[in-house]
């Protein structure tokens, strides 16, 4: 399986992320001491490049955002280390803003094949601007991918991660458009007595359209904008 995934970046959403370790502008770091945190991790064609220099603010902007839901980034490119850190130097220099988080040294390419993030389609050697949202556990939750010209939605990766852990804590799913601390899908019955029961809780309570498509507002969800904790639910 490992030379399957180093051979094809063949990384799919449920199974553990490839472990690795790495050169980064804060040091060394290893995939696996980041258990227990949630990763973002991002890579992103090069530095000194306008869409990629306009990625890298934003991200940075964001990161108190990744932070109040544990969540870590990690970036990466093909570039050496010394670019990353004369990049990273350069934006500061012009802008203020101190990147807050490592950015990878791939320079033979190892992890960016290892996790699909070469399109030889595109290029053979830059990586296109690929997205892995890994959970606490270390397992691979959503994919994201974008080309090369077209910038990254920061809101919408956090509204990714906060989807993700908000449908996971109240075992239930999200609806299109969700929005953090909006109402969410209960999880359909599986008995016909449970359905019953559902379409007369939708009858009193006007919270869905049928058996299985039901709503509820989570009874614990964290808005990343604020850090607020939203309680939306009576307590019985």
């Amino acid at each position: 399986m490992d030379y399957e995934i180093m051979m094809n970046g063949n990384v799919k959403i449920g199974m553990y992320a490839p472990d690795f370790e790495a050169e980064t502008t804060m040091g060394k770091i290893c995939m696996q001491n980041y258990r227990g945190k949630w990763v973002v991790l991002f890579s992103h064609p090069g530095d000194f490049t306008p869409v990629c220099t306009t990625e890298i603010i934003a991200f940075s902007k964001a990161n108190t955002y990744f932070e109040k839901m544990n969540t870590c980034l990690i970036g990466l490119s093909v570039d050496s280390n010394a670019s990353h850190l004369a990049w990273l130097y350069d934006i500061y220099c012009r802008t203020g803003v101190r990147v807050p988080f490592p950015i990878i040294a791939d320079r033979n390419g190892q992890i960016a094949r290892k996790y699909g993030m070469i399109s030889n389609d595109v290029s053979n050697t830059e990586t296109v601007r690929n997205v892995f949202i890994i959970d606490d556990k270390g397992i691979v939750r959503a994919i994201l991918v974008y080309p090369m010209n077209i910038g990254r939605c920061i809101p919408e990766i956090l509204r990714i991660i906060e989807a993700l852990q908000t449908a996971g804590t109240n075992h239930a799913s999200t609806p299109a458009n969700w929005v953090p601390c909006e109402p969410i899908i209960l999880a359909p019955p599986q008995t016909f007595t449970e359905l019953q029961a559902r379409n007369e809780q939708i009858r009193k309570e006007r919270n869905g359209m049928n058996w299985y498509l039901s709503f509820q507002n989570p009874a614990k969800c964290i808005n990343s904008s604020t850090g607020e904790e939203c309680k939306r639910i009576e307590e019985p």
